[in-house]
């Protein structure tokens, strides 16, 4: 007990000092209440940012371990997933491996469990009163001078748990009732550590769900891979023996122009799936990188000259400024080389009059590309997502809508393997200026300078990205957004003529194919793009319209 005194002098009724009146105010409750306040206070903060429901348990056992006047000793068992069986995962006033506080204990109540009886809490939910008399050879458990003969257990279940996540054994000290203060301190701590163990499962369900998400990204990378890898041996294949028969004059006319087409897209599926293969080994953190010191400004020049024949087909005029730089730069030449290619081949799609500027300069110590163009633009919104994976600007204006939205998300993969930086400045209907920054002689760089590469190469060269380039020309002398009304005639049934049929598609091969295909018993017309839907039908067939745009 505990008390508090104050004296208050008695006088006589001469004014002398005839006696001392001593008031006696018990404060144990308020000395105790205190205490354990300041218990809960500081158990709160220990164990708000645990991360697992162990350490939870260890951290709140160190806690408790604090107020031996309150806590003698306190068990934290961590119930398992099946419910059927608790592990010892925080102790205080109790060393482990004492026979109170066994390692693993049984609580599905199918066996016995310890000395506790532990099962009817774990799956009752209500704390129970056990009395430790002659248990564990009858020696009072816990720390201080007075240990405990008495345990409270407590389950500690979130909401609708049908079994605690974990369960306390608490002892009572021996020097104070269990009244309903003491019980209603040890719900308090019970209700603490059940919040703080339910974000800790939160916590450890979200890591579950980001390490799941990572292993199927991680299965999805090795997918690609290896269907990549496979794509690759028959279009090896396909396209070797292909070649040869181009190269050889035994077909017949008809017949090489279908090899050259079954050829050009067989370059340009080998094109898709290179595509797709440095992907994968990006993510897979695969990729093999060979510097070597680099004329630069030559391969830039030369890169962009076989775009050359493209660009004046569709009218427009290519500028290549790559003066000879101070000195070589290591670069790897493959990277460069689709870097180039496919900033080229995006300035192509979206440009209809006007220029390409392709040029290459000193910066510092470390050099800068630039690809600039005439072309719609992008609009200020979609200009942060440029660079993002299968981002698309929706309603552009471009020669073709086909594309797999990957190129320029590959760009800025390879540019950062190089050490460099990209960005994108445009201004819509006045063109586009995208700028390749790469530093100069890196650590990174001279460590591989002198390695030889050792992966499969995914180089395809510059012929893939300029033939598919000139398909992408009209292959008319009707600009796709000047289609004229077609005339099907008199709806008057005419036997002796042939019902025609539109095809509308972006690929010039697809529309080259099926001219030839129905050409046999129809009048076929093949346009890039329809603008606007024929109304009418002509009286000897009927109208098959096939749009991608």
């Amino acid at each position: 007990m505990l008390f508090s005194f104050s004296f208050s002098p008695v006088r006589a009724e001469g004014g002398e000092v005839g006696g001392v009146f001593t008031a006696v105010i018990e404060t144990t409750e308020r000395v105790v209440g205190a205490r354990r306040l300041s218990t809960l206070r500081e158990l709160s903060e220990e164990i708000a940012d645990a991360s697992t429901v162990e350490q939870v348990c260890e951290r709140a056992a160190g806690t408790l371990a604090r107020n031996p006047a309150d806590t003698p000793f306190a068990l934290f068992y961590v119930v398992e997933p099946q419910g059927d069986r608790a592990h010892l995962a925080g102790t205080s006033g109790i060393t482990r491996g004492h026979a109170a506080c066994p390692a693993v204990v049984d609580v599905g109540g199918t066996g016995r469990d310890t000395e506790w009886s532990l099962a009817r809490v774990a799956a009752g939910q209500r704390a129970e009163i056990a009395t430790i008399g002659e248990r564990f050879g009858g020696t009072p458990l816990g720390a201080g001078p007075d240990p405990a003969t008495t345990a409270m257990l407590l389950p500690i279940a979130r909401t609708g748990q049908v079994h605690a996540d974990a369960i306390l054994i608490a002892g009572v000290s021996a020097r104070r009732a269990l009244d309903d203060s003491y019980r209603g301190f040890y719900e308090m701590v019970a209700t603490t550590i059940t919040t703080a163990i339910a974000n800790a499962r939160a916590y450890e369900e979200e890591r579950a769900r980001a390490d799941a998400l990572a292993e199927i990204d991680r299965v999805k990378t090795a997918f690609f891979s290896n269907v990549s890898h496979e794509f690759r041996t028959p279009l090896t294949l396909l396209l070797g023996p292909l070649d040869e028969m181009l190269r050889s004059p035994l077909p017949p006319a008809r017949a090489r122009e279908e090899l050259r087409m079954v050829h050009r897209n067989g370059l340009r599926l080998l094109k898709l799936v290179n595509t797709l293969l440095d992907f994968s080994r990006i993510e897979a953190g695969r990729v093999e990188a060979v510097f070597e010191p680099t004329d630069l400004a030559a391969l830039t020049a030369e890169l962009a000259s076989g775009f050359r024949s493209a660009f004046e087909c569709a009218g427009l005029s290519l500028r290549v400024e790559c003066p000879p730089l101070p000195a070589p730069v290591s670069v790897d030449r493959e990277m460069w080389e689709k870097i180039v290619l496919t900033l080229l081949s995006n300035a192509f799609k979206f440009t209809f009059q006007g220029e390409i500027v392709v040029s290459v300069r000193a910066l510092g110590t470390g050099v800068e590309l630039l690809v600039r163009d005439t072309g719609v633009g992008i609009p200020q919104h979609d200009l942060p997502h440029v660079f993002e994976r299968f981002h698309r600007v929706k309603g552009g204006r471009a020669r073709t809508h086909e594309g797999t939205g990957i190129g320029l998300a590959l760009v800025q993969e390879l540019v950062k393997i190089l050490g460099g930086t990209v960005r994108a400045d445009s201004r819509v209907d006045h063109g586009t200026t995208v700028t390749v920054s790469i530093a100069g002689d890196t650590g990174h760089a001279a460590a591989q300078r002198d390695g030889r590469r050792t992966m499969a190469s995914t180089a395809t060269g510059r012929t893939p990205f300029v033939e598919e380039a000139l398909r992408w020309l009209p292959d008319s002398g009707v600009a796709h957004d000047d289609v004229p009304p077609l005339d099907f005639g008199s709806t008057d049934a005419e036997t002796d003529r042939r019902a025609r049929i539109l095809c509308a598609d972006d690929n010039a091969d697809m529309r080259d194919y099926l001219r030839r295909l129905l050409g046999r018993r129809y009048d076929v017309d093949a346009w890039r793009t329809v603008t606007k839907p024929c109304a009418r039908f002509g009286a000897a067939g009927r109208i098959w319209w096939s749009a991608t745009s």
